[in-house]
């Protein structure tokens, strides 16, 4: 358990200035995103209309960390809008076993997401795309306009397209936070082209939710000065996309210090409900989808009867459970409103945020022993 210091919130400093700023400025940069992507659409449409339309085409959604989270988010969306085969495969999976990912005979698009686009995972995942089919398609989505797959981008106009997203979503500080939304939102909606100028009140209806989110501050930090000894985030779907982030930020963020975990809610039951005790919050990233929460609802209300009194902390729509020694965020939820798993990932950022900040660490620089850093260091890349 982290320890917490139950004073008042520490003041904006040189230590978390950049965090809470990347956090509290995503909603206005989803339009901002939904904008840019407008207007480069009849570019990226000539470049990917002609694949999309390859005959036993795969599509691979690729990133490191945080990054490879975003294909977990996006890979059923995008899968049911195109009807192709979509898989979500870290390149850290990549780089260690090509030959498991790769066919050599079938046409792939590989989607690489990076905030900087110069990990050493990334450049060589794009390498190896190369190396091992005989015919591939590199959309690649960065926040660095200066990053090595950027510049690759430049490089290569034939079999590649590259989205530089608007500058402010290049986060400064060490963990991702409006660069990871801003790259989720920017595929989801790449996979709508199609409909591109329907989707702007989308777009603007999640932004409208993370307000919300981000109105419940007070909440959320309320429940960091709990202390509690473990925080479990569940999701199904895309939301379990969602779910792996935001544990990832709070891991990140109060520099190992909380312990934490995430799951699907049907998995959690298969082993790792062991990981819960009478000190551990319950963090419900309910679904858009009403078939999905019937499961959802259905382990909620197992964990609410436990004898323990299990705290939770429930995220989604108006029909979530009512559920005893719980705190909710209520969202105004559209079910055919595909981005909307977006506005959820801004409640385990700010869990994260305010762990750090009553823990007297920095969230923009949390790493004390700077085991990890903003750009991974210390890979080494071989070939063989």
């Amino acid at each position: 358990m982290i320890k917490i210091n139950n004073g008042p919130q520490a003041p904006e400093s040189s230590g978390d200035v950049h965090t809470r700023r990347e956090i509290l400025s995503q909603p206005g940069l989803w339009e901002e995103v939904y904008h840019l992507i407008s207007r480069q659409s009849a570019a990226i449409a000539d470049f990917l209309n002609p694949v999309l339309q390859k005959d036993k085409l795969r599509v691979i959604l690729t990133g490191a960390g945080t990054s490879g989270f975003i294909g977990d988010a996006a890979q059923g969306t995008l899968q049911k809008i195109w009807r192709k085969p979509v898989q979500a495969v870290p390149t850290t999976e990549i780089v260690t076993r090509p030959e498991s990912v790769f066919l050599r005979p079938v046409p792939t698009l590989l989607i690489s997401f990076a905030r900087s686009g110069n990990s050493p995972e990334s450049v060589e995942t794009l390498r190896l795309a190369d190396a091992c089919c005989d015919e591939v398609y590199h959309l690649i989505i960065t926040c660095n306009g200066e990053g090595a797959l950027a510049n690759r981008g430049k490089a290569h106009s034939g079999n590649t397209c590259c989205i530089v997203l608007p500058e402010a979503t290049n986060d400064k500080s060490l963990a991702m936070t409006s660069s990871f939304t801003c790259m989720l939102l920017s595929v989801l909606l790449v996979g709508n082209l199609a409909t591109l100028d329907r989707e702007l009140p989308k777009v603007r209806r999640v932004a409208e939710q993370g307000n919300v989110i981000l109105e419940n501050q007070f909440l959320l930090e309320s429940l960091v000065l709990k202390g509690f000894e473990r925080v479990v985030f569940l999701g199904s779907g895309e939301m379990l996309g969602i779910a792996r982030e935001c544990h990832l930020k709070l891991l990140e963020l109060t520099d190992g210090q909380q312990a934490c975990m995430s799951d699907s809610f049907l998995g959690f039951r298969h082993g790792p409900r062991a990981f819960v005790n009478a000190n551990t919050l319950m963090v419900y990233l309910f679904s858009r989808n009403p078939h999905i929460m019937r499961y959802e609802r259905d382990l909620a209300g197992d964990i609410a009867r436990d004898a323990r009194g299990i705290p939770s902390l429930q995220i989604g729509g108006v029909d979530q459970p009512g559920l005893p020694n719980s705190n909710r965020i209520t969202l105004h939820i559209d079910p055919e409103n595909e981005y909307q798993m977006i506005a959820a990932t801004l409640a385990g950022q700010l869990l994260g945020y305010y762990s750090a900040v009553h823990a007297g660490i920095s969230p923009d620089n949390p790493s004390l022993s700077g085991a990890i850093s903003r750009v991974v260091q210390g890979v080494n890349i071989y070939h063989e």
